[in-house]
């Protein structure tokens, strides 16, 4: 931890939940080097990280540090088999495997009111023979804004709501684009990319890219993301959280799936360090399984509040790519989870009552 500039764990709660709910501690925490940042005044840590995001979406104690406002769902993956051409991972092979989850929305406040414009989020945890795991934080949009992890901690101060009208600065906005070509780029993807109206109807992406390793260790880049094969629906109630409302609503009309399709990518094609540059919509596609999700909950000890959702807990077949912001993401989720596990835990800010 030291190596992040975490600093030391507040008491042994925090200490044994780092090792139990972390996982694969000092492994997928990883150095927290940057590829393309590492040179500089300021060294970037996962506490500069932690701090931003406290310092524009406030601080809510017990709380995650972003995507705070969330609720618990848990269900299986039907793997059928199709991406094990690819990987030797467990969780590819044909067969169901118990998961947990958590839909959630960007930002830091815990009580926000739900906009259907919010970036929304889905943290997957899978439960593996041999007691491996598999943890992914996927979103609803098409690329990541940001190429790296100074350009993400930039970008947080530039959107800062202003004071006076509680939405970014359109000039300062406009400057930091100007500046941030990438981003620019990136938001344009994002614009033609409307998000639908609830969570059931949502496709979910992990951005980054990582490497399927096959029989003989033979490695593919891939990127993968999931396909809603809900009915269309509308929200059916309106309020402050609306979205999660329409999503409880609907789980208890019976279980939402989703297709969980693996994109493959060409090496020395496609790039793999740039989660902010798609790649091309010609590139081969397997379907892998089906996500089928039955139950959903408020967030509690005993499902998922405490679950960090890091995308570096991967089994053995899956390896992590040269993307600078898989190790940035790893490491602020560590840094989130130390610090509201030295807080008095919240109930979760979504309350599923009469199930």
């Amino acid at each position: 931890m030291r190596d992040i500039g975490a600093g030391e764990l507040p008491n042994r709660r925090a200490a044994l939940g780092a090792l139990l709910v972390g996982g694969a501690g000092v492994v997928s925490i990883g150095g927290f080097l940057f590829a393309r940042d590492v040179i500089g005044p300021e060294r970037l840590t996962a506490g500069r990280i932690v701090d931003r995001l406290q310092a524009v979406g406030g601080r809510f104690p017990g709380f995650r540090r972003n995507h705070a406002k969330g609720v618990a769902v848990a269900g299986r993956f039907e793997s059928n088999g199709g991406a094990a051409e690819l990987s030797t991972a467990s969780v590819f092979r044909a067969g169901n495997h118990a998961l947990r989850g958590r839909f959630s929305l960007s930002g830091g406040n815990p009580d926000q009111t739900d906009a259907v414009g919010a970036v929304r989020g889905l943290g997957l945890w899978f439960a593996l023979p041999g007691g491996e795991q598999w943890r992914t934080a996927m979103v609803n949009l098409p690329v990541f804004p940001d190429p790296t992890p100074r350009d993400f901690y930039d970008r947080q101060l530039a959107y800062a709501p202003d004071p006076a009208t509680g939405k970014p600065n359109p000039h300062r906005v406009a400057a930091y684009l100007a500046a941030h070509p990438e981003t620019a780029a990136a938001m344009r993807v994002i614009a033609a990319h409307p998000p639908s109206p609830t969570f059931a109807t949502s496709i979910f992406r992990g951005l980054n890219a990582f490497w399927c390793v096959g029989d003989a260790g033979r490695r593919t880049p891939v990127r993968w993301e999931l396909t809603p094969r809900n009915g269309p629906t509308t929200p059916s109630s309106a309020g402050r959280d609306v979205l999660f409302d329409d999503l409880v609503t609907a789980l208890r009309r019976g279980p939402l799936s989703w297709t969980l399709t693996v994109i493959v990518g060409v090496a020395g094609q496609d790039p793999t360090d740039n989660a902010s540059v798609p790649w091309p919509s010609e590139r081969r596609r397997i379907e892998a399984g089906t996500v089928v999700l039955t139950d959903i909950a408020t967030e509690t000890a005993a499902n998922v509040r405490d679950v960090n959702f890091d995308p570096l807990v991967l089994p053995g077949g899956i390896e992590p790519s040269n993307d600078p912001l898989l190790q940035a993401r790893s490491a602020a989720y560590a840094e989130s989870y130390r610090r509201r596990a030295g807080e008095p835990g919240c109930p979760g800010s979504v309350r599923v009552v009469g199930l």
